[in-house]
């Protein structure tokens, strides 16, 4: 079973274009933070100030600027969590089959 994401609502090159812009205007204002910064832009694009402001977080964290789990260390801790489930899903099925062949060999034997 694969899980499928949402489609996008924004292109890539919107979410570039709205985070560049946000780091534009934080340039040309020192003193704006990231909050202000989206409150302002993000309308003027149609997006969410919180939207905007979760996208310039993890672009910081991509780009070393902030500390936190960057976007290729997350699509691989999933990866990894999602194989761990299915070798133990792998694992249980091994060991109830197991447990039936040995009871079926000793159910055999008693015989």
């Amino acid at each position: 079973m694969e899980i499928v994401p949402a489609p996008r609502k924004f292109s890539d090159e919107m979410r570039e274009r709205a985070k560049r812009m946000v780091r534009q205007a934080r340039q040309e204002e020192p003193g704006l933070s990231v909050n202000a910064a989206c409150k302002r832009i993000g309308p003027q694009l149609g997006i969410l100030p919180d939207t905007l402001r979760g996208w310039c977080r993890q672009a910081d964290i991509d780009d070393g600027v902030a500390p936190g789990v960057t976007t290729t260390e997350s699509e691989e801790l999933k990866r990894l969590r999602r194989e761990n489930a299915e070798l133990r899903r792998a694992n249980e099925i091994l060991k109830t089959a197991s447990a039936f062949f040995a009871a079926a060999e000793l159910d055999r034997h008693t015989r």
